[in-house]
């Protein structure tokens, strides 16, 4: 029997400077659904990278007086480190600058410009370095990108255009079933209603980044090459399930990939799944404001799982706060409260008076239909919330049977493998906490359980 392949990608990251804790969140959103469907026995493919083209890369590496290959590696080598520490489940981390990626790009574009919806043209407008384009007016706000709160330069030079207006129509029918959750699609649409221009997708005279199929004189425009990742990654899993992206490149991946798709005669991807951003104190992380958070530091100082847990904690879809306070709470409250106390004390009780094998009432108290519907709208925060619920029922179970005192080996038999079944659901979260749980509550002759969370103070 075939197994159901499922293609899953993060966006690619700008390596201008270390990752901040926005990087990780979208990395564990993307890991803890590919472990899901993992579980569901599909084949996964899983791509996450960086992208090394943009110009952004070259001004930040220009500014540091660093040659910009060696700038771009070492940022690199950060964003790899991330991977490995969050411990997720990748199977590629690709580099835009790397040859074949440069390949499948040009061979893209070939295409696009035998269908005849490339051609060259004159372009002036607001161009912002952060976002890698050009903004139209009424999208500033007080003079200003409203991403990256900085005034755009003007320029006026040749490129190459995409006609991106000659899909309009296509693309509002495509729309409509790939955006999640509603309110990003909605803005899309309403975006679409308005007049649709062709993009310009070259960039003069740039030094750094691919080279323009037939003209050297241009570079690929950086949002042209980084989307075709999805691609030249792929390694023949396309189309994708789902791409996992941050909501201030929603259009990007709604209008511009789309189109590029259906110009070069691929097959379209599944689902956009937009989340929303991490937040200081209700205001959006940003270098200038000096309020970014490093989640290699979360890391090292409080470990891999009570970081994942407390990001997968945040809401998918809308914007989040999230700061060490909030991770301590969630370490102490959540996971050494409740899921480390349940699985010392039955541990501890397990070891001293032993199992008998018996129906599972407790058990049926958890509403697994219930997870997996969560689960596959993509509501990651409520089904650890329900995952909880369940721990809460299971230490409430303990004080009331008293099992102590009883001795009831069938007692702990239902508490043993209710906690089997939750190290299996927190499995796509806290993959090395659930592991140790796992093995330690399938042996044979259960022993009292490690402190698997500490308090800290």
């Amino acid at each position: 029997m075939t197994k159901n392949k499922f293609y899953i990608t993060t966006a690619i990251d700008y390596v201008n400077a270390k990752p901040h804790i926005g990087h990780a969140f979208e990395k564990v959103l993307a890991d803890a659904l590919a472990r899901y469907h993992k579980q569901k026995q599909e084949k996964v493919f899983f791509l996450t990278g960086v992208d090394e083209n943009a110009q952004k890369n070259v001004q930040a590496a220009e500014s540091a007086g660093i040659d910009v290959k060696k700038f771009v590696n070492a940022n690199t080598n950060f964003f790899k480190e991330l991977v490995k520490k969050l411990n997720i489940s990748n199977d590629k981390f690709i580099r835009t600058s790397e040859g074949e990626h440069a390949k499948v790009v040009k061979e893209i574009l070939k295409k696009i410009i035998k269908k005849g919806d490339i051609y060259k043209g004159t372009y002036e407008g607001n161009y912002c370095t952060g976002c890698e384009t050009f903004i139209t007016e009424k999208d500033l706000i007080k003079g200003k990108c409203p991403e990256h709160n900085k005034k755009p330069e003007f320029r006026k030079e040749e490129a190459y255009f995409f006609k991106l207006s000659k899909y309009k129509n296509k693309l509002i029918k495509f729309t409509d079933t790939y955006i999640i959750p509603k309110t990003r699609k909605e803005e899309i649409l309403s975006r679409l209603k308005e007049d649709l221009k062709d993009v310009c997708i070259s960039r003069k005279g740039a030094k750094w980044g691919i080279d323009f199929p037939e003209d050297k004189n241009f570079k690929v425009w950086v949002w042209v090459d980084a989307l075709i990742n999805y691609i030249s990654g792929a390694e023949k899993e396309w189309p994708a399930d789902v791409h996992v992206i941050g909501k201030g490149i929603n259009w990007f991946h709604s209008i511009i990939w789309p189109a590029i798709l259906m110009s070069a005669d691929y097959k379209l991807p599944k689902t956009l799944l937009v989340h929303g951003y991490l937040n200081v104190k209700g205001k959006k992380m940003s270098k200038s404001l000096g309020n970014t958070i490093d989640p290699l530091e979360l890391i090292e100082k409080y470990g891999v799982d009570s970081v994942r847990y407390s990001l997968l904690k945040c809401s998918v879809f809308e914007d989040s706060d999230f700061s060490e306070d909030i991770l301590i709470k969630r370490n102490n409250d959540e996971l050494a409260d409740k899921l480390g106390n349940l699985v010392s004390r039955v541990s501890a009780l397990a070891e001293k008076y032993g199992t008998e094998k018996s129906e599972n009432r407790l058990l049926k108290k958890l509403d697994v239909k219930k997870i997996e519907k969560l689960f596959d709208n993509y509501e990651l925060d409520k089904v650890l919330n329900e995952i909880f619920a369940f721990i809460d029922i299971c230490n409430e179970y303990t004080q009331n049977k008293k099992p102590w005192e009883t001795k009831d080996k069938k007692v702990l038999y239902e508490l043993t493998e209710s906690i089997n079944k939750i190290a299996d659901l927190l499995w796509p979260f806290i993959p090395e906490t659930s592991e140790k749980i796992t093995k330690h509550f399938s042996s044979k002759k259960i022993k009292k359980s490690e402190i698997l969370f500490r308090k800290i103070e």
